[in-house]
């Protein structure tokens, strides 16, 4: 496969390495990353050592910042956007060496972590990007680094501490066997379906198992399309449609399994539907006044977060409910948890706007450097 920009020149390639991480061999996962980066560069003046792999960032970052040399962990040279064609020559024979003798002087060297930032603002998590050389590690082992580094860093506390192992080994089957992001995603929306009819009917046990099917997978496709490069703007809206829209369903659904006002009083519903609209719009009113997320302003919120009247821990609210057998008092909670959740989330971002007031730039503790 040969990337290449507008004017026709090609991306350079050393060094390259057939071991297979992630279903992707080092080169394919590099021309994945510059095509998906459509930055309009000319790619003629990229030089890459194809048996390193390289974090989507760091492709990112290199193609916008030419002049820049990447080194790996023991100081060789890995990357590099020369400043002009003439250069590529000189450059591509010192990487294809491993060190900087020869290499042009206007080229400026730096480390993962002086090439892109060490936020990641997508999955709100802080660290320098990866780079790994094949052969530094064993391939599972970089699968399995490259898989927690796609993950999410604030998040509910099932998806931070209870899917991590189950759902890496369910993605490693899913990149195996060519089964993509979207495809996961649609057995996921199936399972919401599912898990609406029987909720809906009284048969909540068979709709939570449904539900924390659903749950699991919604984890494994986003981690399937990170660590194949495989995310695409229909698999996104699907996905985080699904995402925003199903829970109201599932509340509606339980409410009528239960038989409706003849068995949990109406303001129970009423409540945790209200209570999920407004704590939607608690985020994005947060993210319009202070340009940051709700939940990643101080560890305080970060840390709530895990447990946050969303869906995940609702849902463990439910399940120790019908496990009790109690399946109507485990709503009338989860309607409490709503209330007590909307009323903390107000009380920060009153905080909030008394800081703002006070002169305080609102930022996140994950981009603060310590």
């Amino acid at each position: 496969m040969v990337i290449q920009s507008d004017r026709g020149s090609e991306a350079i390639f050393v060094h390259e390495s057939g071991e297979i991480v992630w279903g992707l061999s080092p080169r394919q996962r590099l021309e994945r990353a510059l095509r998906r980066a459509d930055t309009g560069v000319d790619l003629g003046r990229l030089v890459f050592r194809a048996d390193s792999i390289f974090d989507e960032a760091l492709v990112k970052a290199l193609l916008l910042q030419p002049g820049k040399v990447l080194l790996d962990g023991a100081g060789r040279p890995v990357a590099a956007h020369c400043v002009s064609l003439q250069e590529t020559a000189t450059v591509r024979a010192a990487i294809e060496r491993g060190d900087m003798t020869g290499m042009p002087t206007d080229l400026v060297p730096v480390d993962a972590a002086g090439l892109a930032s060490n936020y990641n603002k997508a999955l709100r998590r802080k660290g320098a990007p990866y780079l790994f050389a094949v052969g530094q590690l064993p391939t599972p082992e970089i699968e399995r680094r490259m898989y927690m580094e796609s993950y999410k860093g604030v998040t509910d506390v099932v998806t931070k501490h209870v899917w991590p192992i189950p759902a890496l080994h369910v993605t490693r089957f899913c990149a195996q066997n060519r089964i993509s992001p979207n495809m996961v995603t649609l057995i996921s929306f199936i399972c919401v379906l599912l898990a609406t009819w029987a909720f809906a009917v009284g048969a909540f046990g068979l709709g939570l198992i449904a539900a924390w099917a659903m749950c699991f997978l919604d984890t494994v496709d986003g981690k399937l399309a990170r660590v194949t490069l495989t995310s695409s703007k229909w698999g996104n809206v699907f996905d985080h449609g699904t995402d925003l829209v199903h829970p109201p369903f599932w509340y509606w659904a339980w409410y009528a399994g239960l038989g409706g006002a003849a068995a949990v009083a109406p303001w129970t519903f009423w409540v945790i539907i209200a209570g999920y609209i407004l704590g939607r719009g608690q985020e994005g009113l947060f993210i319009w006044q202070f340009g940051i997320e709700m939940h990643i302003w101080r560890p305080l919120d970060s840390a709530f977060r895990q447990i946050t009247a969303r869906r995940n821990p609702n849902l463990i609210i439910l399940s120790i409910a019908v496990l009790l057998g109690a399946p109507a008092f485990g709503f009338e909670l989860v309607a409490w948890w709503t209330i007590i959740s909307f009323a903390f989330h107000c009380f920060r971002i009153a905080q909030a706007f008394v800081a703002r007031a006070q002169g305080v730039r609102l930022q996140s503790w994950l981009t603060e450097v310590a």
